[in-house]
């Protein structure tokens, strides 16, 4: 088989692959060029996830009239213009690629004019250059996209939802007016204004962007050391979330993605912090461009540090000095808890539930294998006589975390939290095929304000919030209206709640089969009696009640037990009555 030369068609679609993943790619090339031109405000506009229409427009230094055909040119740029350039490279795009790229792909056309000169078009339709002709004067530069992909259907065919898209563009957007505060964005999507951002405090953008409750629970980092420097925020322990993606590097004003950097963050909130939570972080880096090499992979997010050793552990040492208040206010717990004189510290691991918690990622439902272990033990822990004559005279709470009671054959130690768990979540899944769940109505409404990409959910998940009690409805601007609330949440954690929710949601949906299932399952964690909460009486013995009407009463929805049962023959033993 001979070599051949590729059309420059051809080239261009294989170079187009690398830079053009999805539409988000497409606003991400955009708004580099945006920002490199000093832009002071960019709008951007998007149909159908970016499938139909992207449109970007700035009011930068704009391209001089004789230059725009060169800009859609392969390996074509301002940024750069010999091999030393690429080793202080001080600007977010520089490899002349993105427009020539999104033009192999895609219907292109630019309209831009160089400060009070003539302005100018382009358009490329089909792959073929039109001529230039004469445009308005917009002071600034405005890129349309049609029809992306209309050329690949094979890469088309990949692309999710538009929904799912414009989710993508949004986060896209938001980590732009992260980067750059001192700089307005508007983004409207299918004719709604979803962004829209004045030039502000880096504070006052975090509020914007999530909610105005952010502002109130950051901490600032402000670090110093010869030819680097840090700033930003790090949140306090409000802001830690079940799910990843509220972490935000930035090198030289540029997004990077990092695991030892991120790690250097983790490491410092680890006392703060359960496994599986992710604290809230703003970092901007700045150090000489020498120091750091961004030409590593086409998407430009990946870097290469001369010493990234150093910038670790400066870094670490910076946010650990940021939390030290935090941390110097926390008890010590583990000193307490060695001092304690607990009956139930030293008890056999074979009294408590000895099989494996785990859940397969790909099905909603436990290994078989386990879950048939778990209900021959389970059978065999409680009798049926059991489980219908708790002494209710005698139920005591502990600790704040477990109900303590009398049965015939010893003591049942039952967790609040997986219990309370267990027992919503069935309700819910009932709920969802058939009457709503009771509620209560607040004395108040209530508005409620989510940050852009949460809302995009909330609305997802909107009818099924109505079925477990909710009385919700669609606000302006991201916000809902609550009138009622599931009798099982307390009054004031409706927004905390509802956020968790959401967390939960996603970070769990792939672990079950059924939207529903995800659902009832991020509810009934989020919702359920917490640890550290007092329970009355008449609670304990209505949530008993409750969990054992329920079908599977001996394991949570994440398969963590909920009863331990102590017989009287171990407590014998362990007082030597035998």
């Amino acid at each position: 088989m001979s070599i051949n030369l590729l059309s420059e068609d051809l080239q261009n679609k294989i170079s187009a692959g690398e830079v053009v993943e999805r539409p988000a790619s497409v606003v991400k090339e955009l708004l580099e060029n945006s920002l490199d031109a000093d832009s002071k405000q960019i709008d951007i506009v998007i149909e159908q996830g970016g499938h139909q229409l992207i449109q970007v427009r700035d009011d930068g230094k704009g391209i001089p009239k004789d230059q725009i055909p060169l800009a859609i040119k392969r390996f074509h740029t301002s940024k750069i213009s010999n091999l030393d350039d690429l080793f202080t490279i001080s600007t977010l795009g520089f490899r002349g690629e993105a427009l020539a790229s999104i033009a192999s792909v895609a219907h292109l056309s630019i309209i831009s004019s160089n400060g009070n000169n003539e302005g100018a078009e382009l358009s490329i339709l089909d792959g073929k250059i039109g001529e230039l002709a004469p445009a308005a004067i917009i002071g600034g530069t405005q890129i349309t996209i049609r029809d992306l992909f209309y050329n690949t259907p094979a890469r088309k065919k990949f692309l999710k939802t538009p929904r799912t898209e414009s989710r993508k563009i949004i986060d896209m957007v938001r980590r732009f007016g992260i980067s750059r505060p001192n700089v307005g964005f508007s983004l409207i999507v299918d004719g709604k204004k979803v962004i829209d951002l004045i030039p502000e405090e880096l504070d006052e953008r975090i509020a914007a962007l999530f909610d105005n409750t952010y502002k109130e629970n950051l901490i600032p980092i402000n670090i110093s050391r010869a030819d680097y420097s840090f700033s930003g925020y790090v949140g306090n322990l409000n802001l830690i979330r079940k799910r990843f993606g509220e972490q935000f590097i930035f090198l030289n004003g540029r997004y990077i993605k990092d695991r030892l950097l991120n790690s250097a963050v983790y490491s410092s909130y680890q006392s703060l912090m359960h496994r599986g939570e992710y604290p809230f972080f703003v970092i901007n880096i700045n150090l000489p461009y020498e120091q750091v090499d961004v030409n590593v992979h086409p998407m430009k997010t990946e870097v290469r540090f001369n010493d990234e050793w150093r910038v670790y552990h400066v870094l670490k040492s910076g946010v650990s000095e940021a939390l030290s208040e935090i941390l110097n206010t926390i008890p010590n717990l583990q000193k307490i808890n060695s001092e304690s004189n607990s009956f139930f510290q030293n008890i056999p691991k074979q009294s408590a539930f000895n099989f494996d918690t785990g859940i397969q990622t790909n099905s909603s439902t436990f290994n078989k294998e386990k879950i048939d272990r778990a209900k021959n033990y389970a059978s065999n822990l409680i009798s049926n006589n059991d489980s219908e004559n708790f002494n209710i005279e005698k139920i005591w709470q502990v600790h704040k975390k477990y109900i303590i009671s009398e049965i015939n054959s010893g003591l049942v130690v039952i967790d609040q939290h997986v219990a309370h768990e267990r027992v919503l979540y069935e309700e819910c899944l009932a709920a969802f095929e058939s009457k709503t769940m009771s509620s209560q109505t607040l004395l108040f409404s209530e508005e409620l304000e989510f940050a852009k990409d949460e809302f995009d959910i909330l609305l997802e998940i909107f009818p099924y919030l109505k079925q477990i009690g909710f009385k919700i409805s669609e606000g302006a601007d991201s916000k809902i209206i609550v009138e009622a609330i599931p009798s099982d949440i307390r009054w004031g954690d409706e927004k905390r709640i509802i956020k968790e929710i959401i967390d939960e949601f996603i970070s769990k949906r792939k672990t079950y089969s059924s939207y529903k299932e995800a659902l009832a399952a991020s509810f009934a964690c989020k919702a359920a009696v917490k640890a550290g909460d007092i329970m009355e009486n008449d609670e304990m013995v209505m949530l008993i009640n409750r969990l054992f009407s329920t079908e599977h009463p001996y394991y949570c929805p994440h398969g963590r037990p909920i009863i331990f049962q102590l017989s009287l023959e171990e407590l014998d033993k362990r007082f030597e009555r035998i």
